[in-house]
């Protein structure tokens, strides 16, 4: 391992395009790796995040330190580093988005509570669960906040269908980073509840 370290350091200390690629593209993957990890931890994901974690850093001991070993003879090492740097971090999220870990929670409000109840077993044919809360609106008239707990890769289908069925919505979207108890409908069918019986 020492060898193979001191081979890498060897070879990054020579100003060959070679070289300026190698940090370019070698920094722009352990950066993408440190963002990923560090989202997938502060998800919940701990054990995929702490494996990539530790591959992310043995890139840096590789890049990084040798970079700065002997950046005053060759100072555009530094601008490929800092280039590579801000390219990393911006594909990292990219992955995040395009992996889309973890859950989040969808509140929605709308101006009729008919119009609510209607929405939430719309939700519900749809294969998503969710919490009917009682709400009153500034001229005291009776109106329901839904309170959906969800995969984070199917909120932007959720989010669709509710603008799709009613544009005056107002939808807020949080990160859930735990959850317990309860459950997530996976498209199962609609089970019965009290509130069909109200919307009849």
């Amino acid at each position: 391992m020492g060898e193979f370290i001191q081979a890498i350091a060897n070879f990054t200390a020579g100003t060959t395009v070679a070289v300026y690629l190698f940090i370019f593209f070698g920094k722009i993957v352990e950066v993408s790796l440190g963002t990923l990890s560090q989202v997938l931890i502060n998800k919940g994901i701990r054990l995929p995040g702490i494996l990539i974690g530790i591959i992310e850093y043995v890139l840096w001991l590789l890049i990084t330190t040798s970079v700065m070993i002997g950046y005053k003879d060759d100072p555009i090492k530094i601008v490929f580093l800092v280039a590579a740097s801000a390219t990393g971090k911006y594909i990292g999220m990219l992955l995040d988005e395009a992996l889309a870990f973890g859950l989040v929670s969808i509140s929605v409000f709308l101006p009729s509570g008919d119009d609510s109840l209607k929405l939430a077993n719309y939700l519900r044919d749809n294969g998503f669960g969710l919490t009917i809360l009682d709400g009153h609106g500034i001229d005291d008239s009776k109106k329901y906040v839904l309170m959906l707990t969800l995969k984070r890769k199917r909120s932007k289908e959720a989010i669709k269908l509710i603008s799709e069925y009613n544009k005056d919505a107002v939808i807020t979207v949080s990160q859930v980073s735990s959850f317990i108890g309860g459950y997530l409908n996976k498209g199962i069918a609609k089970t019965p509840s009290v509130w069909d019986n109200i919307n009849k």
